[in-house]
């Protein structure tokens, strides 16, 4: 009598549901560590950065002022006054565009002179560690110990500036260049206005913040290969062609990425011009404008309706950017 044929057992079937739900068990756990793991940043981040800015979106919509914060309520009259206000006052205008000409001027002129401080100091000599990190210190320093040196040397009376200018560069008066909206100068028979003030504070920030440029700048010119500039060299181009057709071309992505950083911090700079100048003397831009509507008018709503116009104007330029700048860095 011939035994019945035993079917051959299944054993891979369960090992594989067993490795399946140990390996989805393995990576709920993985999910749930990591997000124990975040959490806390989570948290902050909610805590310091997303609920600020919704209620600042919640003042802005409403006719608000340090008398009556207290008892006015979370979600109060919403309307659209404050920002009517804004658009149609003039001193607003005025801050904005003050405020552009600062960004435009104050991070072009830091990317250039960084960029010069770049070139100077790339060829090795001796000492060229100890000069590039001196150059770091406008950018590290204090902000108001900085101010304050600068007030001090361009104090009209007993300033350093106005003392060389008087008795070497032939001034006929001293040179209030902190306070003074505007002086005339006279160049080839041609009388003009300049806005003393506010170049001031644009040379101030050049000089603040150039370092940042000279930094990223000088990592940049030594990642360049130098068999580029030998070939060059070798076809008999001069020093200016070599910059223009060599390093140039080489420097252009780093110098887009600094250009868009330095607008967006200078657009929404606020310590340097309110500790030289506080803001007068045609100096007044939005964020100190913001900051005067807040505390000297009580004006809440206002100041939060400004706050969101100013966020929404960088939020378009950063736009712009991104929509027509990153695209041909990334292809270069």
């Amino acid at each position: 009598m011939s035994a019945a044929p035993v079917a051959p057992a299944r054993t891979g079937a369960p090992g594989q549901r067993r490795d399946r739900r140990g390996g989805r068990s393995l990576k709920q756990a993985d999910a749930r560590a990591g997000l124990a793991l975040i959490s806390p940043t989570l948290v902050i981040v909610l805590v310091m950065v997303v609920l600020p800015i919704l209620w600042t979106v919640l003042l802005a919509f409403q006719r608000l002022r340090l008398l009556n914060l207290r008892t006015a309520g979370l979600f109060g009259n919403l309307t659209l006054g404050n920002f009517a206000d804004v658009f149609t006052s003039s001193s607003f205008w005025d801050s904005l565009g003050t405020t552009l000409a600062y960004s435009v001027l104050g991070t072009g002129f830091a990317i250039v002179v960084g960029l010069v401080a770049a070139l100077a100091l790339r060829r090795k000599f001796r000492g060229r560690g100890l000069v590039r990190a001196a150059m770091l210190l406008p950018y590290v320093a204090p902000i108001v110990a900085v101010t304050f040196a600068w007030s001090t040397m361009l104090n009209p009376q007993f300033g350093v500036a106005n003392h060389w200018g008087t008795r070497l560069l032939g001034w006929d008066q001293p040179v209030a260049f902190l306070s003074q909206r505007s002086s005339e100068v006279s160049v080839l028979g041609l009388t003009f206005g300049v806005p003393t003030a506010l170049l001031t504070v644009i040379v101030f920030e050049a000089w603040r913040s150039f370092p940042f440029a000279f930094l990223f700048l000088t990592a940049r010119l030594q990642a360049v290969p130098a068999t580029l500039e030998e070939a060059a060299r070798v076809d008999g181009a001069t020093p200016t062609q070599r910059f223009r057709h060599v390093l140039l071309p080489q420097l252009l992505p780093t110098i887009a990425v600094l250009a868009v950083l330095r607008f967006i911090w200078t657009f929404n700079s606020f310590d340097d011009i309110y500790l030289l100048t506080g803001g007068g003397a045609g100096t007044e831009v939005i964020s100190v404008s913001v900051f005067n509507s807040l505390t000297a008018r009580g004006d809440i709503g206002g100041a939060a309706a400004q706050a969101l116009v100013l966020a929404a104007i960088l939020a378009v330029f950063i736009g712009l950017y991104l929509w027509r700048l990153a695209p041909r860095e990334e292809q270069s």
